[in-house]
């Protein structure tokens, strides 16, 4: 009763496929998709009849379906065809011609017994054989339906949904039945007589599609070529296998066995090895783009990843600057990267960086001539070719700095310019297979650095805003402080001019006084100061005794903390004595916070000649070289609890103000030297006026 009610089920799918080959055969339209959908319908419909006649196991039929699916990858291919005429569907149709060759085999194999003398217990065997085949043939042809669907324009998706639907069915159903058949070694009756029904169903399916539209417009995407070429490799690996150990087991002898295990072993060590390994991927990624496709990047997909690697920070996002560093390195995959901005000197100096642990940067990465030339020629800089040499190479390479030529690693410096201006470089790590950089490089990392450009200089802008605000509120706190403070100046004076009337004991009124007058002076000179610093002018730099103002700041804080002053001689730099007094006491306030109570402070007077430094050291917990690189001289970043984190920064002010420059060195855990290096006195031109008041 079940094998009655199949064949009348395919029968009846025979008449409606017939009548829909008919009805597009008389249709207007000569292309070849609607060609291949003509001959598809009819061979399906061939198909199912001979399934009706002859039953679903026999020869003709299995022959038949061979000739079904061949056909349907067909019009799946001219499909594809409509797509870019360029070489960029190569990748993709050779998954069409390991099918097809594996279809073609197959048909091979129907009709040998027509030719060849083989009796039934062989016939049987080879047939059950070839339901290996079958499912690989249901699996491919499933992966193209999908890659086919997907490498549709987005606009063209609607008119090809429903034959791929239909095309997904009927070989998930193939794939079910074959599978079952293959591991009970038998035919399942049941599924066989459904066969016919699920084909009666889509036989609609395909009349709606073709109803609706003929026309496909197809676009091959680098993301289903590399995918199904992986796929088809796994595929031909797989067959590779089967025919492998079947011809060993053909060939006989003693160890067909022991060979078998060891080819089978062998080969799934060899695919464990290769195909996690991120290496080999990169590899075939370039030998991909290289051969199937007329360029090396898909660039909307590029440019999707670009901007939302940069665009879209979750709450657990890298920074800004890393983020950068990986939207640029992912171009050209490179593992990590380096990212270097504009000192206030000029040079470059590094920010960030995204998993290059190995490099070591220093502190000052480039001077101010590189970047110069970045901004002037927007030259992306390939390093091995300035390693290599070269007359045009030679005065390019003499901007770089050794460091960076010395890094193996260091692979090119991609420039970030915005209005002519460089925000920054990125300096990428060279890719896991080393290649050159082509036009297309250039171009997509000359246009990814023009955008991070932007990105950088609106994230300075709204720090500096940020910075002003802040700068702001700071100001109206010290307002307010300072008028506390002249109340507080006022009711000490007249505590002071009381106590003075009319204290009984002589010795106390005295000291009383004398405490009550230096508290007194010492809080208008902390007004005077502040007010002077946010109105008057800095004194223009002259002659100040480097030995006498590292002395009297040692006395002065010796009651507070032990300081050593180290002075050799009495050299002489041109400074404004009030400001270096002030940015070395910040100097020194922080060494006393950060150093042991025991362990003393030192300050360091070393004569260079033309330039007098004065070192301010401490044996304290020191700071890291990010913290360094990327918070010391920020305003409102300090390690201290409750600090404003504004010394190191006036201080660095100050000192660059007067023509000078502040250097730090530290190391966690042994404490930091801050030193501050100005013009000696004698380099300068004197004074007309000190040289007619000297006597």
């Amino acid at each position: 009763m079940i094998a009655l009610l199949g064949d009348w089920a395919h029968a009846a799918a025979a008449i409606l496929f017939g009548a829909l080959g008919v009805w597009q055969l008389r249709r207007r339209g000569s292309t070849g998709p609607h060609r291949a959908l003509i001959a598809a319908l009819a061979l399906t419909a061939g198909w199912c009849f001979t399934v009706a006649a002859t039953g679903a196991t026999s020869m003709s039929a299995e022959l038949t379906e061979n000739l079904r699916n061949l056909a349907w990858l067909g019009f799946m291919f001219l499909l594809l065809r409509q797509g870019r005429r360029d070489h960029r569907r190569l990748s993709v149709s050779i998954l069409y011609a390991v099918l097809s060759l594996i279809g073609v085999g197959m048909i091979a194999i129907d009709i040998a017994p027509l030719f060849l003398s083989v009796d039934t217990g062989e016939l049987n065997a080879i047939r059950f054989s070839l339901l290996v085949l079958h499912m690989i043939v249901a699996i491919g042809a499933l992966v193209l339906v999908h890659n086919l669907y997907t490498a549709a324009a987005p606009e063209a998706r609607w008119g090809i949904r429903l034959p791929m639907i239909a095309l997904a069915v009927m070989w998930i159903y193939d794939l079910n039945l074959y599978t079952l058949a293959w591991l009970a070694r038998d035919w399942p009756a049941e599924l066989l007589a459904m066969r016919g029904l699920v084909m009666m169903m889509l036989a609609p399916i395909f009349g709606l599609a073709a109803r609706r539209n003929d026309q496909w417009q197809m676009r091959l995407s680098r993301t289903v070529a590399f995918q199904s070429f992986s796929l088809a490799a796994i595929g031909g690996y797989l067959v590779m296998v089967v025919l492998v150990t079947n011809a060993l087991n053909w060939l006989g002898g003693d160890y067909v066995r022991l060979i078998q295990v060891v080819f089978v072993v062998g080969t799934s060590v060899a695919a464990l090895v290769l195909l996690p390994s991120a290496r080999f991927r990169a590899w075939f990624n370039v030998k991909i783009a290289k051969h199937f496709f007329a360029h090396r990047y898909d660039y909307r997909e590029e440019w999707l990843r670009f901007t939302d690697t940069l665009g879209r920070p979750a709450e657990q996002a890298a920074p800004l600057d890393q983020r950068i560093v990986k939207a640029v390195a992912d171009i050209t995959d490179s593992p990590g990267g380096v990212l270097l901005v504009p000192a206030d000197d000029g040079g470059l100096v590094p920010q960030a960086r995204m998993n290059w642990r190995m490099v070591e940067v220093p502190l000052r990465a480039s001077a101010a001539e590189l970047v110069r030339h970045l901004e002037l020629s927007g030259r992306i800089m390939e390093l091995d070719a300035l390693r290599a040499g070269g007359e045009a190479e030679d005065d390019e390479a003499a901007l770089v700095p050794e460091w960076m030529l010395a890094e193996s690693g260091a692979w090119a410096l991609v420039p970030l310019l915005h209005f002519e201006r460089l925000q920054g470089a990125v300096l990428l790590e060279r890719p896991r297979i080393a290649r050159k950089l082509d036009w297309e490089d250039f171009d997509l990392l000359r246009l990814a650095g023009r955008q991070v450009a932007s990105y950088l200089a609106e994230a300075r802008g709204e720090e500096a805003l940020s910075d002003a605000r802040r700068f702001d509120e700071f100001n109206r706190r010290f307002a307010f402080i300072m008028h506390d403070i002249k109340n507080l100046v006022s009711q000490l004076s007249l505590v002071a001019r009381n106590a003075e009337r009319h204290a009984d004991n002589p010795e106390f009124r005295a000291d009383m006084v004398a405490t009550l007058q230096s508290s007194v002076g010492k809080m208008n000179d902390l007004l005077a100061r502040l007010s002077q610093h946010n109105k008057a002018r800095p004194e223009e730099p002259r002659p100040v005794s480097a030995a006498r103002m590292v002395e009297a700041l040692a006395a002065a804080r010796r009651t507070q903390h032990p300081v050593v002053a180290m002075v050799t001689g009495d050299p002489m730099l041109l400074a404004d004595p009030a400001r270096l007094e002030q940015a070395l006491a910040h100097l020194i306030q922080n060494a006393i916070d950060a150093s042991p109570p025991n362990e003393p402070v030192t300050l360091k007077v070393v004569d260079h000649g033309h330039e007098i430094a004065i070192e301010v050291r401490d044996s304290g917990a020191g700071m890291s070289a990010e913290f360094i690189r990327a918070s010391l001289f920020k305003p409102f970043a300090s390690t201290k609890d409750g600090g404003f984190g504004v010394g190191a920064y006036e201080a660095r002010a100050l000192v660059t103000a007067m023509g000078g420059r502040l250097d730090v060195e530290s190391l966690e855990d042994r404490g930091s030297v801050f030193t501050v290096t100005l013009s000696a006195a004698a380099q300068a031109s004197p004074n007309p006026q000190e040289l007619l008041e000297t006597p």
